[in-house]
């Protein structure tokens, strides 16, 4: 193709990942708030969960693709992803779908979302502070959580449960960060800056 056929395209559409931050900022610290033992997994978790921990972050993760983004494009939508596939492992075996997964069984699920983040946490040695405390933090409650299932130890599912809303936290910071700065057009809220 010759340099006179071809051209630029200037992407103008918004910054999605403080939608799936939101998504999985909030949804984590409801979650966690249940693990704490300050309510029962009810309806508002799983609809949470479902809406926005699942469906807003899997389409903020299409939308970080359209930005050239895989890192972003493969953290929303998988923890999308992650949300919708709990959501099920809660609702299907009421339905009479699927048989409830054992304490075993939610451990080595756990325990697979572990792994993933913390290769996913490698990546963001590159990014800014924040980025890396989320999946830092995210790879330690992914921990806790499978050795709490695995061991039956409800401690340690509360200890997690700390962890996460701590974890969760720091997601709707990073979201916020970017909409105010954005917004200001300055720092306002800082990000800790990029490793790069």
């Amino acid at each position: 193709m010759s340099a006179a056929n071809t051209f630029t395209i200037n992407d103008t559409s918004a910054n999605p990942a403080p939608l799936g931050l939101m998504g999985f900022g909030m949804t984590t610290v409801l979650l966690n708030l249940h693990n704490i033992g300050l309510f029962e997994l009810n309806a508002m978790i799983l609809a949470m969960g479902i809406f926005y921990g699942g469906i807003a972050q899997v389409i903020a993760g299409v939308l970080e693709s359209k930005k050239n983004n895989t890192f972003g494009m493969t953290a929303f939508t998988s923890y999308g992803l992650f949300w919708l596939s709990l959501a099920a492992l809660i609702v299907m075996p009421t339905m009479g779908i699927a048989v409830k997964a054992t304490a075993g069984a939610m451990s080595a699920y756990l325990l697979m979302w572990g792994i993933f983040t913390a290769l996913m946490f490698v990546a963001t040695l590159r990014m800014n502070r924040v980025t890396q405390i989320i999946f830092g933090s995210l790879t330690v409650l992914f921990f806790l959580l499978a050795y709490g299932d695995y061991t039956e130890n409800h401690l340690i599912t509360r200890i997690a449960g700390f962890e996460g809303v701590a974890c969760g936290a720091v997601a709707i910071y990073s979201a916020m960060a970017q909409v105010i700065n954005e917004v200001y057009g300055r720092e306002v809220l800082p990000m800790g800056g990029s490793a790069h």
